[in-house]
């Protein structure tokens, strides 16, 4: 089975993907609900970060440094920098803390130098704020941001007629590398008759506010 299929299997069986109907931030009503927050004890995030490795490996990226921006990308590049470090690629890592520390260490970057090509690591891209904070960071230090590796991208339209992805992909010239996207997620319950309920509201859901893939 191909990683982007057992990811979905995978965060069904956390309970982290579940069906059903669900209001969004932008007031619609969804079929789904994606909760990464929800990779929350040891064993799920060990396989939570693995998927990651294989989705960077895939991607061909060119990675010199992996960065996690505060909150929810700490533990993800603290992970995946695990996980790539077994699959054979050892690359050092770095997060921000919200407010700069004026003693110690001193500054706001955790970990290694941000330097070369960075990489960032995160959840999933909303409004596409802490891509935007990440970049001007990893700008402000030298270094330069070579894309975006997120857990699932819902291709959904925002406002505009582009997706959040979309949006960062086109401000900022940067690709977004996920785990799995809706297309993932639709091809799944395609394969599986007793989802047949769910594939249709996804299908509609996707018809009315999706986006097609750019690339």
């Amino acid at each position: 089975m191909d990683f982007r299929q057992e990811f979905i299997e995978f965060a069904l069986a956390q309970n982290v993907l579940r069906f059903g109907e669900f209001k969004t931030k932008a007031g619609r009503l969804s079929p789904y609900f994606f909760n990464a927050g929800l990779f929350n004890d040891g064993r799920a995030l060990d396989r939570l970060s693995q998927f990651y490795a294989q989705a960077i490996l895939a991607s061909g990226i060119a990675v010199d440094v992996l960065y996690g921006p505060a909150y929810k990308g700490i533990p993800l590049v603290s992970v995946t920098a695990l996980s790539l470090a077994r699959a054979g690629r050892n690359l050092p890592f770095a997060f921000n803390r919200k407010e700069a520390k004026d003693h110690g260490e001193g500054g706001n970057i955790i970990g290694t130098a941000l330097a070369g090509r960075v990489l960032i690591v995160d959840d999933v891209i909303s409004a596409g704020t802490s891509v935007r904070e990440s970049v001007e960071i990893i700008r402000a230090a030298g270094a330069v941001p070579c894309g975006v590796v997120i857990a699932l991208d819902r291709m959904e339209r925002g406002t505009g007629a582009l997706s959040a992805v979309q949006e960062v992909e086109q401000d900022y010239g940067l690709p977004v590398v996920s785990v799995a996207t809706l297309d993932d997620l639709m091809a799944f319950l395609k394969q599986r008759p007793d989802f047949a309920e769910h594939e249709a509201a996804v299908a509609r859901y996707r018809q009315e506010y999706g986006v097609a893939r750019t690339r």
